[in-house]
Parts: structure tokens; C-alpha cells; sequence
């Protein structure tokens, strides 16, 4: 065999070897799914392919490096949470991923996220409401907003309720984060209200939908 020739069979033979790791479908539907700053990439596995793993990476957006995500190598799981890695919200990100097969010993390409903006695109909870009556009978609104959110924006929280009678008229009042606990103005006696809450972050105006009402009858 001329070494010309041989050439080109060990060519061919690498060719087959890298096509060979690249026989795998990639993941699709890739995407992050943020709610409270809990940031998950989440993504549909490729269709008639069975007990793969998933490997991912991130990077800010500017960088040329690749990151690995040390938690999210070799998992199982059609989701890989990223929070700690993109915590800073005036950052943008990217993350990609690629399955494996242990039992082939192939892979396939990477699939890109698009670009991501927790401070732009995470979803905002509404707090949970609890309604007591005070011994002065006055209604006590009190507040619980989610831990995560709590956590990490405290400083930015706002919360507006929404008190509601029977003919549908609404009145409003601003509550700040520090104070769990809202005393409401004497009402009319027995009369009905509905209660709602909205979760407000400052400086962004970022606002959660309205919380499920909750409703009282007035001492």
C-alpha cells in the first residue's frame, strides 16, 4: 500500500470515528425557565433515545470561555439548575448542553440556549396571604413572600394589597419588605372583603401577577 494511500484509509478511519461520536440527536427546546431568580435550562431529550446523559456548560455573554456546570455532568435529569452561576442579574448568559451515550461511546453536538437575563425574564411570585382579625377588631393582612426571593432581593421588595368589597370597588396600600404584618382601617361592620397581593421589585417596576384572593367578613 502506497503511503498515499494509507494516508487516506487512516483519514477515512478518523472520519468514520469522529462521525462515529456525532451518530447522537441533540437536545431541542432548549431554555431557561426562571421564577424568583431560580434560574433553570431546561430541554426535551432527542426521540427514540433512552438512558442518555447530559453534560453542560455556561458562559457570560462577551466571554470565549466554556464553563462547566459541576453538578450538571453525566446527569439523567432534562434539567440543570444554574442559579449559583447566574446570580449576578445585570449579566447576560448562555448555556448549552450535549447528550451522551455511555453504552456507544457516542455524543452529540452541542444545543445553544438562547440568550439569557435574569433581571429581564425571571417570573415573580406572588406572595402567600394569611388574614387574622386584631383584639382591637381591626383586619391584619399578614405577608409571606417566597424564601428565594426574600433572599436575595429583600432591600427592592414591594408589596401592594388590594382590599376588595362586595360591590367591586378596590382600595390599595403599599407595604414595604421589612413589615410582614399590614393592620387594615376600621371597615364597615359585617361586610365582606376580598383580599389580593402583588409582589413589586424596585428599581426595575418588575411585578408578579395578583395573588388568589382571600376573603373576611368584618367584626
Amino acid at each position: 500500500m502506497t503511503p498515499l494511500l494509507l494516508a487516506a484509509v487512516l483519514l477515512g478511519n478518523l472520519t468514520i470515528c469522529i462521525l462515529g461520536q456525532e451518530l447522537l440527536a441533540p437536545p431541542t427546546q432548549v431554555r431557561f425557565n426562571s421564577t424568583d431568580y431560580r434560574n433553570v435550562m431546561i430541554w426535551t431529550p432527542p426521540t427514540n433515545q433512552t438512558s442518555l446523559q447530559y453534560h453542560v456548560q455556561w458562559k457570560i455573554y462577551g466571554e470565549q470561555e466554556w464553563l462547566n456546570v459541576a453538578s450538571c455532568q453525566g446527569i439523567q435529569e432534562h434539567q440543570c439548575d444554574l442559579s449559583r452561576v447566574t446570580s449576578d442579574t445585570s449579566e447576560w448568559y448562555y448555556a448549552r448542553v450535549h447528550a451522551s451515550s455511555a453504552a456507544s461511546g457516542s455524543r452529540s453536538a452541542w444545543t445553544l440556549s438562547p440568550r439569557f437575563s435574569p433581571r429581564w425574564e425571571t417570573k415573580i411570585s406572588a406572595p402567600v396571604l394569611k388574614l387574622s382579625i386584631s383584639k382591637r377588631n381591626h383586619i391584619q393582612v399578614h405577608v409571606k413572600p417566597p424564601r428565594v426571593l426574600l433572599r436575595k432581593m429583600r432591600s427592592n421588595l414591594l408589596f401592594k394589597i388590594f382590599v376588595i368589597n362586595a360591590g367591586g370597588e378596590e382600595r390599595e396600600f403599599d407595604m414595604d419588605c421589612c413589615s410582614n404584618r399590614l393592620t387594615l382601617p376600621k371597615l364597615k361592620h359585617k361586610a365582606k372583603f376580598c383580599i389580593q397581593a402583588q409582589t413589586i421589585i424596585l428599581p426595575q417596576i418588575k411585578s408578579s401577577a395578583r395573588s388568589h384572593e382571600k376573603c373576611i367578613t368584618a367584626p
